[in-house]
């Protein structure tokens, strides 16, 4: 059984066509009997099946999943419709946090999932293969107006973090803090500030004061409601 983050809308989107199920198999070139399965959430998708329903349909892939409309309507996307099954369209399902892992990776995300109370709660991305990416659920509007509570934000450990970006950070040598801010290098220090210029910077030095990078923020939904 699909669970209902990662459940699809293709019965749905039959009611809008107007298609049965034959109808879609011979637009997709799968069988009925595998096509009743995903309409019915009885039988997981994968990521052929999920690329050649988007093209059936003319949607992104990013549309097919059944909480899209009510969860991620906002997102920053530049996904396009592939015009063929050759093309690739990658889409990963990440778990949502209520806070910053300290080291992401897919066990420990997980972990920081269950701690924080978001147990079997994914989201699906596209075009980004990261495997430690985590969705960080902002339970308050302390980064307001520039991210605001409800929100998302994709991080991703992988990409790397220039000088101007917003990233999940951890600082201070006593007692570390975890922090989204946006990071500036110069020379001697790593001035972090915060994203909605409402606190004073925080200059560290190069090499001295402990800093790193724990990920990019790459994306943001907006108003994500569970």
């Amino acid at each position: 059984m699909a669970s209902p983050s990662t459940a699809l809308r293709v019965k749905e989107l039959l009611r809008e066509k107007s298609w049965t199920t034959k109808i879609l198999a011979e637009k997709t070139g799968m069988s009925e009997s595998y096509l009743t399965h995903i309409k019915n959430g009885t039988r997981r998708w994968n990521q052929d099946s999920l690329e050649r329903l988007a093209i059936a349909f003319e949607v992104s892939p990013l549309d097919l999943f059944a909480q899209r409309k009510q969860r991620t309507d906002d997102v920053k996307s530049n996904v396009t419709l592939p015009e063929n099954t050759e093309v690739g369209v990658k889409v990963q399902v990440i778990p949502v946090v209520g806070d910053i892992p300290s080291h992401p990776s897919p066990y420990n995300n997980q972990i920081m999932q269950l701690t924080t109370g978001y147990k079997d709660l994914f989201i699906p991305v596209s075009h980004r293969s990261d495997v430690s990416m985590f969705a960080l659920k902002l339970n308050n509007n302390l980064l307001a107006p520039t991210f605001e509570k409800n929100d998302l934000l994709i991080v991703s450990p992988e990409v790397w973090t220039r000088s101007g970006d917003i990233a999940a950070v951890e600082y201070g040598t006593e007692t570390p803090v975890k922090a989204i801010v946006k990071v500036t290098y110069t020379d001697d220090f790593i001035v972090l500030e915060s994203v909605n210029y409402k606190q004073a910077p925080i200059a560290l030095l190069r090499g001295k004061d402990h800093f790193r990078i724990i990920g990019r923020v790459v994306e943001c939904h907006r108003n994500f409601v569970e």
